[in-house]
Order: structure tokens, then C-alpha cells, then sequence
């Protein structure tokens, strides 16, 4: 049973913000995620942490410097998913930008699996030259094989302890940027820059991938202008990289502290002013968003699952390819096949949800602290999206297993709540059962993890087991914290777009506010969607409740999102129902 709870709010220092400026409802907002001061909501570059309190950064930026004067061959080891897609478009726009010779390659997530492993260090070994990148798995045929000096880990790496010493061992350089939770033992890279590592100072461990890797390309540029060999154009075009840090930045879920609030932010404002790069452009057109309004949900829940299709469903080097575009018609057509892709991930997504509902009618859900679900149909790359949905159900920590290639491992994505660190718990579960678990990695809200398919059952009870001493009865009840009730003079078009050009997302949530109303009139649109038109106090006020058809009664306790309706060019501020009783 959902609860709607109060957001624990810090009334004077509501009042001090409000005395600084903001309304008394967005003060009130601001101080309840934990704002103290207005200097929190700076949004300016210049407020960005210092480049120099990233470990290892200055040191990087050195070895980097020098092998572009060198003239030496960089390959970009990229991830599958839109972090990791965003991180290498980063270092490959940034590093061409600084003169550098530098190519990319993507694992296929069904043939190798994630991160830099030997199987892909060797494949890197057999690099060709090309326009965008290196097809996964597929034969580097008709063109002269190439060795790279160095390789260059972007959103992985940090766990990839044999596949750095299979670079090694071929004689390959590798430089480590990443931002996962390190493992007992790190590689044995030429230089890591990860805010996770041990002893690293900087003060945002929540940097994503593509954070790391444009924080890289700063302390590239601050080296170059102490060498005197960069150009004030080149400087500048730096900048220019932030729509995908934004992109990455939302699209990986992290938390969005200050730091990474300013990222976003700064990147939406290009992406407002058509300052963005053409792939962006198109997957905005695609999904039918208009870029001069864009905001930080449009990134989450309309551009980032586009790209992340690719990657899910066949190869990251589509989604990459389209980022790294600089023609219009292009990326249009590569944006298109991206949307194919997620309309196909989503058909797959519905009946792995059937399936997995109907399994679960045989369970009684509410005596589990955990779910743990496998089927052999389940698609390896939509096991994360299923994982999140089950977790928002149920609310409790949730991994799906689908078959691995070879069908002799099962591939899990897990998803938690926000009591329970999950790779903290894979960790625990792995110390207790040594055997049991191949490899995981991740961090607290979302892991990945191999075993083997015999052992699945076995999995199964020891992460409950885990799961039931690290949670309580009282983290499995479901809480929507609301920022309690709008007055009727903040129920507005212009209330509700100043929230829109906010950036919210993980750790920093939209606002959710709840009331009493009555149902004035309710009516089913789009067949499965309720149209609701409720009244308080004389007020009316127009309502849509999602994926709901049944009538409502005559009075309502409703939690409620102020949204932006545009309709045949017109724009009207309305009530989107999260939750009634």
C-alpha cells in the first residue's frame, strides 16, 4: 500500500531563500531536497568543483599531452550504454579537438560482455582505422590492422583487472576513466581517474562516466595552455561537449548533486540556443520534443532511451555513430533507426512484464524482502528495464536473469530501493558464497552480476537471506514524499514552467504536491488514460491520471505533478495524478 509522506522541510531556511529571492512555494521546495543556501542553485561553470581535486586528472592530462605530440594512436574502449555512448563521444569530439588521433570501439554486450576484458583488449590489438568505429565481433577484413598505443576506458574499466594486464602484456598503454565502485584490487592501468577510487578527494563521488571524461578533457586543455600549444578556438570548443554530458549525466540515473546540476544544466541551455551536436538534434526531432524547451526529463524518458536501444537490442556503435555526426541527414536517419529499436525494446519490454507478472502470481510477493526472476525468454538487454519496473511495483530490490549466448550462465540486471546499496549486497553475498557469483559490479542503485546457470536457485535464497538482514519490514512500505499543498495562486502556467527549467532527477526529485479536490467531471481519452476535471474551493483545475480507466469517487486525497499541456499551439498548466485514495 502506498503512503503519501510530508517531506521534511527546514522552515527557516525556507524563509532565508525565499528572503533571497525565490517564492515562498520554491523555497519551500528547495529547502525540503536539502538546500541551504542560495549559492547551491548557482548554475554558472565557474561554480564547477575544481579539476585539480580529481584524482589523477593533472597526471592524465600529462600522458595525454604527450602522446598527442608523439602522434600516437588512441582507442576509446566505450560501454553499451547511453553513458557510455555520451563518455565516448566525449573523448572522441575532445580529443580531436586537441589534434589527437583517436578511434572507438564498442563491446557488443551479447558477444563480450562489459568493460575492457581480454577478449576486447585483443580485439583492439587487430584495430582498423575507420570513419566512426570498429563493429563489434565482426572480422577486421580489407583494411591494414593498426595496433593502438594507448587505450582509453570510458564509463568501465575500473573492475577490468585482466583485461588491463592483457593490454599490458600486448604492449598497450591503458588509461582508466570511470566512475563504478572499484573491486578489492584495481588494474594495473597507466593512470586511473575515477571520484570512487581510494584516497580521491574530490568532493561529488556521483560524477557519470561521461562526467569523469569531460573533467579529463578540462585538465587536457589547462596542460596544452601551459605547454602554449592550444588555440583559443580550441579552448572554447571544449564547452561545446556539454549537451552530452547532460545527456549522459541524466540518462545514467546518478545523483544529481550541484556539481552534476551544473552540467545539466549548462548543456540544456545549449541544447535551448540549437547549440547542439546533430545527433542530439535528431534524436529531439525523433521523439518529438521541441529542443528550445528542452529539459532535464525530456534527456531521461525521451533521448536517452532511444540511444540506450541500440545497446540493448543490437550495438552501441549506431548510437555512437549518431553522436559523433556532424550531417544533418545523417543522424537523422541514424535517429530514426534508434527509435525503431526502442519501439521494439518496448514490445519486448511489455510481454517480459506479462511474464514475469504472471510468475509472480504464484508468490507471495509481500513475504519477500527480495525478487529474484529468470526466464529463458527473457531478452539480455531489456532485463534492467524489466528490474526497474518490478522494483517501482513492488518496491523492493529486484534482479532479472536471461540466458547468457553460450546458455551455461544466466546474465542478471538488478535494480534497488533507496535503502539498500545493492552492489554492497552483491559484495556480501559474494564473500559468503565464493563460488556463487562469476563477476558483478555496479553501485547502490543499479548492478549487473554473472553466475552460473545451476546456480540460480542457490542465488536466489542467499540474496534474500542478504537482502532480509540489511532491510527492515518498515524499508518495503512505499512512501511518495510530497511537498504538500499548493495554494491556488501557485497553481499556474507560470509556477509550473519555472519548475520545467529546474533540474531534477535522481537525488534531486520533481516536486509532488498533494491536496483534497472534487471530481467534477472524468472522462476516458486515449483508452486507457482517465481526464479528469477536479475543483478546490472554487478553483477548477484540468487532471489526467495515466494507465487508469475505472471511475473515481466524487472525492479525492490526490498527489499530484504540475505539468505543462500544449495543446493546438496552446499552453495550459494541469494536474498529473501520481496517486489518489
Amino acid at each position: 500500500m502506498l503512503e503519501i509522506v510530508a517531506r521534511h522541510t527546514n522552515e527557516t531556511t525556507a524563509e532565508q531563500l525565499a528572503t533571497a529571492g525565490y517564492s515562498a512555494a520554491l523555497a519551500h521546495i528547495y529547502a525540503a531536497r536539502g538546500i541551504t543556501h542560495s549559492t547551491q542553485l548557482e548554475h554558472s561553470l565557474a561554480n564547477l568543483l575544481p579539476l585539480d581535486q580529481l584524482q589523477n586528472a593533472g597526471t592524465m592530462a600529462i600522458l595525454l599531452a604527450d602522446a598527442i605530440a608523439a602522434h600516437k594512436k588512441l582507442l576509446v574502449i566505450a560501454d553499451y550504454d547511453a553513458d557510455g555512448a555520451t563518455a565516448c563521444a566525449v573523448a572522441v569530439r575532445g580529443l580531436r579537438i586537441f589534434g589527437a588521433q583517436v578511434d572507438f570501439i564498442v563491446p557488443n554486450r551479447f558477444e563480450y560482455g562489459y568493460g575492457l576484458t581480454p577478449e576486447i583488449v585483443r580485439l583492439a590489438a587487430q584495430w582498423a582505422p575507420c570513419s566512426g568505429g570498429v563493429p563489434s565481433g565482426v572480422p577486421l577484413q580489407g583494411a591494414a590492422k593498426e595496433k593502438p598505443d594507448i587505450l582509453i576506458t570510458v564509463d568501465n574499466g575500473i573492475a577490468s583487472v585482466e583485461g588491463v594486464a592483457e593490454a599490458n602484456r600486448l604492449g598497450m598503454q591503458v588509461l582508466v576513466t570511470d566512475h563504478h565502485l572499484p573491486g578489492d584490487v584495481l588494474p594495473d592501468a597507466a593512470c586511473i581517474v575515477n571520484p570512487n577510487q581510494p584516497d580521491c578527494p574530490f568532493p561529488s563521488k556521483n560524477l557519470a562516466g561521461v562526467g569523469v571524461m569531460f573533467y579529463v578533457l578540462l585538465a587536457l586543455r589547462a596542460e596544452l595552455r601551459t605547454r602554449g600549444q592550444l588555440t583559443e578556438e580550441q579552448g572554447k570548443r571544449v564547452i561545446t561537449l556539454l549537451d552530452l554530458v547532460a545527456l549522459g549525466t541524466v540518462a545514467d540515473v546518478v545523483k544529481l548533486d550541484q556539481n552534476n546540476r551544473i552540467l545539466v544544466q549548462q548543456g540544456l541551455l545549449r541544447i535551448r540556443a540549437g547549440k547542439t551536436c546533430a545527433g542530439i538534434a535528431a534524436l529531439f526531432a525523433i521523439a518529438k520534443k521541441n529542443p528550445a524547451r528542452a529539459i532535464s526529463q525530456d534527456l531521461g524518458f525521451a533521448i536517452g532511451p532511444r540511444l540506450n536501444a541500440a545497446g540493448r537490442l543490437e550495438d552501441m556503435r549506431l548510437g555512437i555513430d549518431c553522436l559523433l555526426s556532424d550531417d544533418d541527414e545523417a543522424a537523422t536517419l541514424m535517429a530514426k533507426r534508434l527509435d525503431e529499436l526502442n519501439q521494439e525494446r518496448r514490445s519486448i519490454e511489455t510481454d517480459m512484464q506479462e511474464v514475469a507478472m504472471a510468475a509472480l502470481e504464484s508468490v507471495q510477493v509481500a513475504d519477500n524482502y527480495s525478487l529474484a526472476l529468470f526466464n529463458e525468454s527473457w531478452h539480455q538487454g531489456v532485463i534492467g528495464i524489466l528490474a526497474s519496473r518490478l522494483k517501482d511495483k513492488f518496491h523492493r530490490p529486484v534482479i532479472a536473469f536471461a540466458l547468457s549466448t553460450d546458455k551455461q550462465e544466466l546474465k542478471g540486471s538488478g535494480r534497488s530501493i533507496g535503502a539498500l546499496h545493492l552492489r554492497d549486497a552483491l559484495d556480501l553475498v559474494s564473500k559468503r558464497h565464493p563460488t556463487l557469483i562469476k563477476k558483478f559490479g555496479g553501485h547502490a542503485a543499479a548492478a549487473g552480476l554473472t553466475i552460473a546457470h545451476t546456480d540460480y536457485g542457490n542465488f536466489v535464497e542467499a540474496f534474500e537471506q542478504v537482502i532480509r538482514e540489511l532491510l527492515s519490514e518498515a524499508d518495503l512500505q512505499q512512501k511518495l514524499e510530497s511537498d504538500g499543498a499548493l495554494t491556488a495562486q501557485d497553481i499556474n502556467l507560470e509556477f509550473a514552467q519555472q519548475l520545467d527549467q529546474q533540474i531534477w532527477g535522481q537525488g534531486f526529485p520533481a516536486p509532488v504536491f498533494d491536496d483534497d479536490f472534487v471530481v467534477q467531471q472524468q472522462r476516458v481519452v486515449g483508452e486507457k488514460h482517465l481526464k479528469l476535471r477536479l475543483s478546490k474551493s472554487g478553483q477548477l483545475y484540468e487532471a489526467i491520471l495515466f494507465g487508469y480507466v475505472e471511475s473515481l469517487p466524487d472525492s479525492i486525497h490526490a498527489a499530484y505533478s504540475l505539468s505543462v499541456n500544449e495543446y493546438n499551439g496552446k499552453r495550459s498548466v494541469q494536474l498529473i495524478i501520481r496517486h489518489w485514495e
